[in-house]
């Protein structure tokens, strides 16, 4: 048994008596009320999910197991030659909450080699594909394909104690982690590059073996282990995260649900959104000739465009009210290795101008960029000029913290998913009544 399974049992153990203590002795205390306006617009707002993964501060951005993500890129162990810390020990610390050493993030490495190969009938599900078949589609057919291989299954099967429903779906995790990087690199090679697939390398880790399988050079696998940190997890209630969760409580293996998870991260409202800047910001890259503009052109642009109705693509946050941390790690990565790019001089320009118009105009209840106003600059800058693949991208990223999630949902016997629901005339006597 693994030195990771070893310490995330000992963490389980640990922390069932806490949950076990809330539900007995706490379980009817109120977390808050529900509002109309929340019940129809989505479940904004409403506290009903558990997550030790990750949080969402308004003011801080998002905390990993507690920890910032400025923290993160400085406390997690790095490769040799990168800058950028290693996606397995990010991993580690998901899963248990505790900073790994470098020799646990080695260990981690070579547990992934010994899973990573993928079926050769999931390629032959993917060749089998028509030509124009979304990347997004292939990436979720692959993942749903390998079911057969789900240790949970068979365990469940078998007959198992719920106590340890965690371990087997474990399993399945560590090895859908290990295949995703083949698996998105494949897709990408097969649809993009005349199917001309390069081989993983075992010698590498997760980032920089997902770099040398797309077939592009330094940086960019610091670029990869920086996209998959950063995308990983948002809390539970963004759709992809919610899927994952929902889809696994009714017992579901971690192949179903992650695959459930893809397609939720497909709608245009959650993953497309940074593929929609970046087109976006091309487009005023054309209205003004490709000249890169000073601030004071910028601001009259930016003044038309609200003006006109339109929002500015990438500012602004449901939950967030400061500049995405996110946002500012890859601003930094940019500042870095292509500042001269001309894309980026207009995302820098923007950031530059836009928050103070936003706070004059004041419709915005945060006025700084998130994530998605630089993510996609980035990966066309190293090439990746195919908008559709970005989300296969943001896939991966996000299967970490959502098979994370699952894991420790079967851990602590969370149970199936099932909200009330009342009826709209329901509503109006409840709304109607109190007047």
């Amino acid at each position: 048994m693994s030195d990771l399974k070893n310490k995330l049992r000992e963490k389980i153990e640990g922390w069932r008596p806490r949950t076990v203590k809330l539900l007995k002795e706490y379980g009817d205390v109120s977390l808050g009320d529900v509002k109309i306006s929340q019940a129809i617009g989505g479940m904004r707002g409403v506290k009903c999910l558990v997550t030790d993964i990750s949080y969402l501060d308004p003011f801080e951005g998002i905390r990993f197991r507690g920890y910032t993500i400025p923290e993160v890129l400085e406390k997690l162990p790095k490769p040799e030659d990168g800058e950028v810390p290693l996606v397995e020990g990010f991993i580690y610390l998901l899963l248990t909450g505790d900073l790994p050493t470098g020799s646990d993030v080695n260990a981690i490495a070579e547990e992934f080699n010994t899973r990573k190969e993928v079926p050769k009938y999931v390629f032959d599900v993917l060749n089998a594909m028509p030509e124009d078949t979304h990347p997004m589609v292939m990436l979720s057919a692959a993942v749903v394909s390998m079911q057969r291989e789900s240790e949970f299954v068979k365990m469940y099967n078998k007959g198992m104690s719920k106590m340890v429903y965690w371990e087997p779906t474990y399993e399945d995790a560590l090895n859908l982690l290990a295949r995703l990087p083949e698996i998105g690199a494949y897709i990408y090679r097969k649809k993009y590059k005349g199917g001309d697939i390069i081989p993983s390398d075992p010698s590498l880790d997760m980032g920089a073996n997902f770099a040398h399988m797309m077939g592009i050079d330094k940086p960019y696998d610091d670029m990869s282990r920086l996209y998959f940190i950063l995308h990983s997890d948002h809390e539970s209630g963004n759709v992809s995260a919610h899927t994952g969760h929902l889809v696994a409580s009714a017992l579901s293996d971690p192949y179903y649900a992650t695959s459930a998870m893809i397609n939720g991260l497909a709608g245009p409202l959650h993953g497309l959104a940074n593929q929609e800047v970046l087109r976006w910001i091309q487009g005023v890259m054309d209205k003004m000739g490709g000249k890169t503009p000073d601030k004071e052109e910028m601001k009259k642009f930016v003044w038309d465009t609200l003006n006109s109705g339109q929002v500015i693509p990438g500012y602004g946050h449901a939950v967030l009210r400061k500049t995405d941390p996110r946002y500012t790690a890859q601003r930094e990565f940019c500042l870095k290795h292509l500042p001269d790019d001309p894309i980026f001089e207009y995302v820098n320009t923007l950031y530059e101008v836009v928050p103070d118009i936003l706070k004059e105009h004041g419709k915005a209840k945060n006025p700084w960029p998130n994530v998605d106003a630089q993510s996609g600059v980035i990966q066309w800058h190293y090439g990746l000029r195919e908008y559709d693949y970005y989300t296969v991208l943001f896939s991966i990223g996000r299967a970490i913290g959502v098979l994370s999630n699952i894991v420790w949902d079967r851990a602590l016997g969370y149970p199936i998913e099932r909200p009330k629901s009342l009826t709209t005339a329901m509503l109006e006597e409840i709304a109607f009544g109190k007047k």
